[in-house]
């Protein structure tokens, strides 16, 4: 499958070597440039690319960049996309480094939601609350006992799938928390922010969400 990655970081590093050793046709991005991405290239296999082109013919695209960075990402980024390309977004809004959100803080929007309205398409919310070292060294068959599950939320259940079965070839399980208005619950400071447990235990801590973020993750 061609999949894009815009953000080069430790989760859209880490991800860069698993889906190549999976055989996926990967195309990464930074704000810095192609030039600065071959060391990973060399690594992985993966092909640098400039932001403009991330997104061209993939199947998949994983937005991983801070929240403040997201209104820059280019206009007609998805273009041309496949048909029915699915988003996912990594971001987490932490206002020390993104600056205030009014539509997060006053309005009330979910971080992802905010994300889709930036960028013009719906998301998947995927890998915010993952530790990057895990997807490299946690992974394992599926039934496993000490498999880790990862929530997944998202409006468009087609693309919902999608990356539902991508979790599971990355050696994950995968649990449906909800629609993107339901994604507070795997935001910063919530109980499965960061949870490295299976599929119960994933489920009982969305379920134990508040949807009032703590003073700490405010503006």
């Amino acid at each position: 499958m061609k999949i894009g990655i815009i953000g080069a970081g430790n989760i859209g590093g880490n991800l860069t070597r698993r889906l190549t050793a999976l055989g996926h046709d990967v195309s990464v991005a930074n704000s810095r440039g192609p030039e600065t991405l071959t060391d990973l290239a060399a690594e992985t296999g993966a092909t640098p690319v400039r932001v403009e082109e991330a997104a061209r013919g993939a199947e998949v695209v994983v937005v991983t960049v801070p929240l403040k960075a997201v209104p820059d990402l280019p206009s007609g980024l998805f273009d041309e996309a496949a048909e029915g390309v699915a988003v996912i977004d990594t971001g987490n809004y932490y206002p020390q480094r993104d600056g205030r959100i009014d539509a997060i803080e006053d309005d009330g929007l979910t971080e992802s939601r905010w994300t889709a309205q930036q960028i013009g398409r719906t998301v998947i919310k995927a890998f915010n609350g993952t530790y990057a070292q895990h997807i490299l060294d946690r992974h394992r068959p599926a039934g496993a006992p000490d498999r880790v599950a990862l929530p997944v939320a998202g409006d468009d259940e087609a693309a919902k799938r999608k990356v539902i079965a991508l979790v599971d070839e990355l050696g994950f399980d995968a649990v449906d928390a909800g629609g993107l208005d339901d994604s507070w619950r795997q935001q910063p400071a919530t109980p499965v922010y960061g949870l490295a447990e299976g599929t119960a235990a994933v489920t009982k801590a969305l379920a134990e969400a508040s949807p009032e973020r703590p003073a700490a993750h405010r503006a």
